[in-house]
């Protein structure tokens, strides 16, 4: 009796509703482009791209989520080599000397490129004193060098990350990773290329590198694409060693349209913690600071609010197949045959931390709107509705599902009629 109750009280609509997906929050709502942050203590220090607010302003707050208090300029002594204008990206990192180290972005006035720099403070809030009179790295012939990143190794090794500014001018663009002394400033090896522009889907441009090194394999996040529009992106690659190579991922990480436009050109972001920050375009202009919750999937990352895509056809399928040759299909393969009471397909999803999340099923259907229900991890079942969009005219539907931190088994099984699912993307 209650198999036949059951998908009645389905079909009326009778379920509990679920929330729909959390975005990224809006943490600093004025311009504060290219965030780095550092936690110190019990507190978190941000600091952003110049500004009105000063050369390299900074911000502090309790937690992740704020709220964020704007404390001023961190670097308010500017270096003899640099001459006005902007100062970019800085960053950030605690020496084991204790005093605090940073890297910045600055105009070089000898060769009218951007170079990097370096300053030290005793502590995160400054003010910081540049360390020299000359850049730290400036290689003009290059395009300059931008986008300095700190990063220690877990044997205690420091190296400098940054990209050399080829897209100005018209040469590569390169992601370099260099040796240091304990104090980030002394060079001890020659530098390596990590990752190049040689993709058109990031617009040939590669930029603000951040290194996560993984139990598994270290993590080069970076920002892709036109900074002053909304395609620009984060990406990452992988590689089982510090040097490479590394692959980049299928998908980029956050996009204007995996973020379903909560968020505008997201980059320039920064992992710290369980927490990714990035900017984004605000409506009134400038860029503002988002956070959002960071997760690890098998050591790679997964950002909530932003879409993940899972393919069906890589799930488990019972009294179901995969087909090949799915015309316009992710992939070119779906799962199909979706078509007895005991059939369905099973898909693995990671949630970075618990909470409402929305499913969004990639489907054709084309003998009349369909059915499936969706369970999570074996709970209470939801009706998903296909309408009949004709077969291999692959749409979506959205459901709002309660997932638990870590993974979650979904599981869609027939109800009615006749649907195949491409994929579901979990956000």
């Amino acid at each position: 009796m209650l198999r036949l109750v059951l998908p009645l009280l389905l079909l009326l609509g009778l379920t509990t509703p679920v929330a729909a997906a959390v975005p990224p929050a809006l943490v600093i709502g004025h311009d504060f482009p290219d965030p780095d942050v550092l936690q110190s203590g019990g507190t978190y220090y941000a600091y952003s791209t110049s500004s009105s607010r000063g050369r390299v302003p900074f911000a502090t707050a309790p937690t992740p989520s704020g709220p964020w208090t704007a404390q001023g300029d961190a670097l308010p002594q500017k270096p003899a080599w640099a001459g006005n204008g902007g100062f970019w990206a800085p960053d950030v990192s605690r020496r084991s000397d204790g005093r605090f180290l940073m890297y910045f972005t600055g105009p070089s006035t000898a060769t009218g490129r951007m170079c990097l720099g370096a300053a030290l403070a005793n502590g995160p809030a400054g003010p910081f004193q540049p360390t020299s009179a000359q850049p730290l790295v400036c290689h003009a012939g290059e395009g300059g060098d931008i986008d300095p990143s700190s990063f220690v190794d877990t044997n205690g090794a420091r190296y400098l990350l940054y990209k050399n500014d080829g897209n100005a001018i018209g040469q590569p663009t390169i992601i370099w990773l260099q040796p240091t002394a304990a104090d980030g400033v002394s060079f001890t090896g020659n530098r390596v290329e990590l990752l190049r522009n040689d993709r058109p889907e990031e617009s040939g441009v590669i930029e603000a590198p951040v290194l996560v090194k993984r139990p598994s394999q270290y993590v080069l996040f970076y920002s892709a694409g036109i900074y002053t529009s909304g395609n620009y992106q984060t990406g990452y690659a992988v590689s089982g060693s510090l040097t490479g190579s590394y692959t980049r991922a299928y998908r980029p990480l956050l996009t204007t349209a995996s973020l379903d436009g909560a968020v505008n050109g997201p980059g320039g972001a920064d992992a710290v913690g369980g927490t990714m920050f990035f900017h984004g375009h605000l409506g009134g202009g400038g860029r503002g600071m988002y956070a959002a919750s960071l997760g690890w999937a098998d050591d790679f990352p997964v950002v909530r609010g932003s879409r993940v895509r899972y393919e069906a056809e890589r799930g488990t399928l019972h009294n179901a197949v995969v087909r090949s040759g799915a015309a316009g299909a992710s992939q070119g393969q779906v799962a199909a045959g979706i078509d007895q009471p005991d059939s369905w397909v099973e898909t693995s999803v990671f949630a970075s931390v618990a909470g409402n999340y929305t499913v969004h099923i990639g489907y054709s259907a084309g003998y009349g709107a369909a059915q499936h229900t969706l369970t999570v991890n074996g709970g209470a079942a939801q009706v998903v509705n296909y309408p009949d969009r004709g077969w291999d005219n692959w749409t979506q539907v959205a459901a709002e599902v309660n997932l638990v931190a870590g993974t979650n088994t979904l599981r869609l099984q027939h109800l009615s009629r006749w649907a195949e699912v491409d994929y579901v993307e979990v956000a």
